[in-house]
């Protein structure tokens, strides 16, 4: 099971309740299927690619653009779906630096001090 996607879930059911909105009325104000909406937050479903769905979903959450928790949202519903977000691939040589992350990721798992370095050197990039 991905990862990701259960990870997302979760956010999104979290941030739901703490909204105090029934799932149903999040739904009629984001005109979205009340049944994918279950299966999203309980990992079963990828959430929609379509970043200004996102963006509508975030804004009736309450999260706000300026918030980390906005950044969070919008990259984790995009990463659970093995995309990496445009805004990382935009950044100059970001796309040289990938092959030797995913060789890392795949002989051992890299330290949060590694995984903080490379987000640095990816944001510096």
């Amino acid at each position: 099971m991905n990862k990701n996607l259960l990870k997302f879930g979760k956010l999104l059911k979290k941030t739901r309740t703490e909204k105090k909105l029934s799932l149903r009325e999040i739904c009629k104000e984001v005109n979205y299927d009340p049944s994918n909406w279950s299966k999203i937050e309980r990992g079963k479903l990828s959430p929609p690619s379509d970043e200004k769905i996102l963006v509508l979903w975030a804004k009736k959450l309450g999260i706000t653009k300026t918030s980390q928790e906005y950044s969070e949202f919008i990259d984790l519903a995009i990463i659970s779906q093995g995309i990496i977000p445009a805004d990382v691939l935009s950044q100059e040589n970001v796309v040289e630096y990938l092959p030797a992350f995913f060789r890392t990721l795949r002989n051992k798992k890299p330290t949060k001090e590694e995984i903080d370095n490379l987000i640095k050197l990816i944001k510096n990039a």
